[in-house]
């Protein structure tokens, strides 16, 4: 885990800790919380044409990056909650993604890596 991702890690269990909420915060409930704060930052995205940084405002942006801090707390809190170095788990997926999404077979195309392979 990066030493940023530590940090956060950190500052939560002290959070958590100082409110006695470490016995509420099961992988489930973590997972639940993250899911609905997901779809809180989805919201300030609903009806906009794409999304831009000039069609959210100034007002929005700061929304959203409240809501995009909630899903990276609850993130961490979970790995922090299973023991999963999420740093690791990253470079991992990484890896897994080249090898089902390799560049030279779906540069430029947005399709799901079964619709390409006949490509």
């Amino acid at each position: 885990m990066s030493n940023d991702l530590h940090a956060i890690r950190d500052a939560v269990r002290v959070f958590v800790d100082e409110r006695d909420w470490d016995q509420f915060h099961t992988p489930k409930n973590l997972a639940c919380a993250m899911s609905v704060e997901a779809a809180e930052l989805l919201e300030h995205f609903q009806w906009l044409q794409d999304g831009q940084r000039d069609e959210l405002g100034e007002a929005k942006v700061e929304q959203v990056r409240h809501e995009m801090a909630d899903v990276l707390v609850y993130l961490v809190r979970m790995a922090d909650k299973l023991d999963i170095d999420l740093g690791a788990a990253v470079v991992e997926k990484m890896a897994l993604n080249r090898a089902k999404y390799p560049a030279e077979l779906v540069r430029g195309d947005a399709r799901k890596y079964h619709e390409y392979k006949d490509k």
